[in-house]
């Protein structure tokens, strides 16, 4: 917030700043247990920052000490996370998802002495593993068993109401924390080794007016003084951060980020993304994941309210609507469920229903293009437009809430037939690139300057160059410093000159926008010696609303073929339309076969002869995080594909 936007030279003094800026107006929303939404003001974010942060020190956390946060998207994430930095801590996001061996590995590597747990089930995987773990000295929770001590949506939250703490009976059983060692000592409750205290500060009503919240557990409070004396002494070239890579292919890198690597971001996309007091970001996506962190600070730098969605993801769409979102970012798959469900309605209703559905999308690009050039449609297009925008585009609009200007997408390629979609419907989807070891953000495409079908330009201050071999070089002061305790991958990850091997394929168009065609290591090579790009082909197939995933494969193989499994909501649907079971598995259906083969034919009349699927096999189940076929960004791990499913893949090409 430096020239009155931007972020303080480090994150630990963020939430002060914000609340000198921003006083009383709304800082965050979540749903409360009775369904309706409460607010907490920025006033309140800073109380119950200090209160969790000044129990942190208390307990024994020193500057640069790794906490790990292992939790769901929730406010408490957002306390727990700005109160480790104000103690001059260093914050450990944990994925809730993480398998115990990549929880073991996540939480040993970064030698986190502190983890933040959501509730008892979470506090016990890390208890279970403690044996790993010798540099572990508490783990905290969250909430309790029933929810209580709890601060966010899940549980009774901030912002009650005045007097709501008193009432809610939470005592110093509400949660607990456990330790050993020497530093368990009387910092933390002297001689108890395991004892009940919930997080300090967070109780239900608290600081819905300003005021301190209720201490629900035992934890003792550190002086306010010595907090913010170590919020002060944080300086740009600090740690902020390690945040662990999906691992696609092995044991996920801890990437180092420093203060100054989170405020050069942020000083680069602060004038790039419209935003204020009076908007509303709706955030579903993991907070342990880089993006979601990004977009909670550009939200609260600007003064805006960031709203957090109920807990169930099946619910994102119904909660749209209710919350009205200004802003929202969000994976693709968001945004192409949503049109593969629109086409699969306008294909309901009967002969010619897709083929209007299309027209009408050809219709609003039209329109949004002569808008682009600060023109109006005219004649039978203002018609036609007007007629599409009554039947179909106002109704699209009004189910993202009917405020939407501003939506973001991001960590996979988006098809571009759902941002055609979009852009007809008025919805202005902004594509972006980046990855943790460039603190999240190399290129943005923005009101100012947007091209549909790349990611944007560099942002002010990155510079991107591409190699001789396609691949994506960037620099700039948002690059990381290197990976935790691992000097080998370090110098692969960074030349001598400071330039970042992204691993990703792109080219850079006259006018400066990034297009990015794929990942390096992806690179499938035929025993032809043709080298194909399987993104392209699976985001193409993966267009129709009876699929979920598409995998090529092809490698040291004489053509590509295609793993598919299917989209369960699309293919329950049809089945209770057919009066069959939902329940069953359809894979082998001759009407799915039909679906699935007119996706694949679709896709190969998009690409070259060389990349086009020869053969294709419908897997019974789809790939999961838990199956270890998907990271906890729902990345693909395609090794981990290939090896359980290397029958299917030999028998498709003994055919």
């Amino acid at each position: 917030m430096r020239d009155g936007r931007h972020v303080p030279g480090t994150l630990a003094e963020f939430v002060e700043e914000a609340a000198r800026r921003y006083g009383e107006r709304p800082a965050l929303r979540f749903r409360s247990p009775g369904g309706d939404w409460k607010e907490v003001g920025y006033d309140g974010l800073r109380e119950t920052v200090r209160s969790v942060g000044r129990g942190l020190v208390a307990l024994g956390v020193r500057p640069d000490d790794r906490v790990a946060i292992l939790a769901e998207t929730r406010p408490e994430w957002t306390y727990a996370h700005f109160a480790v930095l104000a103690a001059g801590a260093v914050v450990v996001p944990v994925y809730p998802t993480a398998g115990e061996d990549e929880l073991a590995w996540v939480l040993g590597d970064s030698a986190s002495t502190v983890v933040i747990c959501e509730d008892t089930t979470q506090a016990g995987r890390v208890e279970a593993l403690r044996a790993k773990l010798p540099g572990l000295r508490h783990v905290v929770r969250i909430a309790g068993d029933g929810g209580e001590g709890a601060v966010g949506g899940r549980a009774a939250g901030p912002g009650a109401g005045a007097g709501a703490g008193a009432e809610s009976g939470a005592g110093p059983a509400s949660g607990s924390v456990s330790g050993s060692g020497p530093e368990s000592g009387p910092a933390s409750g002297a001689g108890s080794g395991t004892r009940a205290a919930a997080l300090p500060g967070t109780g239900p009503g608290a600081g819905g007016d300003g005021g301190v919240p209720p201490l629900l557990g035992a934890l003792p409070q550190a002086p306010l003084a010595e907090l913010l004396a170590r919020s002060a002494a944080r300086t740009g070239d600090d740690l902020c951060a390690i945040v662990y890579t999906s691992g696609t292919t092995g044991l996920p890198k801890g990437c180092r980020l420093t203060h100054g690597n989170f405020a050069a971001v942020q000083d680069a996309t602060a004038d790039l993304i419209e935003g204020g007091p009076g908007d509303t970001t709706y955030l579903y996506l993991p907070l342990a994941h880089l993006l979601a962190q990004l977009i909670q600070l550009t939200s609260l730098g600007q003064g805006g309210t960031l709203c957090y969605f109920g807990g169930r993801i099946e619910n994102v769409v119904a909660e749209l609507a209710e919350v009205r979102p200004t802003h929202l970012p969000s994976v693709p798959r968001l945004f192409e469920k949503v049109h593969a469900t629109v086409a699969s309605l306008a294909e309901s209703r009967g002969a010619g229903g897709r083929d209007r559905f299309e027209s009408a999308v050809r219709t609003g690009v039209e329109v949004a293009e002569l808008r682009a050039r600060g023109e109006e449609p005219t004649g039978p297009l203002r018609a036609a437009w007007q007629a599409a925008d009554e039947s179909l585009f106002s109704l699209v609009r009004a189910a993202f809430g009917g405020r939407l200007r501003w939506a973001l997408t991001g960590g996979a390629p988006i098809a571009p037939q759902t941002m055609d979609f979009l852009r007809a419907c008025g919805i202005r989807v902004f594509e972006g690139y980046g990855m943790t070891e460039s603190a999240g953000v190399i290129s943005l495409n923005h009101p100012g300057a947007v091209r549909y079908g790349t990611v944007g330009r560099p942002v002010p201050g990155c510079e991107v160059r591409i190699a001789a071999d396609g691949e994506v070089f960037a620099r700039g002061p948002g690059v990381f410093p290197g990976y935790h305790a691992d000097p080998a991958a370090t110098e692969q990850a960074l030349d001598p000159d400071g330039w970042l091997r992204t691993g990703d394929l792109g080219s850079l168009d006259a006018d400066g926008f990034l297009r990015i065609t794929g990942r390096k290591k992806d690179l499938i090579i035929t025993s032809g010696g043709k080298n194909l790009t399987p993104s392209l082909v699976e985001a193409a197939i993966q267009q129709s609303r009876w699929i979920s995933r598409a995998v090529m494969i092809g490698d040291a193989r004489p053509y590509p073929v295609a793993l598919i499994t299917l989209d369960a909501e699309e293919i329950a649907a049809w089945a209770r339309s057919e009066g069959l079971d939902p329940g069953r598995g359809y894979a082998g259906h001759p009407v799915v076969r039909a679906r699935c083969q007119e996706a694949v034919d679709a896709a190969n009349a998009q690409v070259a002869r060389p990349a086009r699927i020869r053969a294709f096999t419908i897997l019974d189940e789809d790939f999961t995080v838990g199956g270890g076929e998907l990271t906890p960004t729902l990345k693909l791990r395609r090794s981990a594909i290939v090896n359980r499913y290397a029958a299917e893949i030999d028998a498709l090409y003994e055919r």
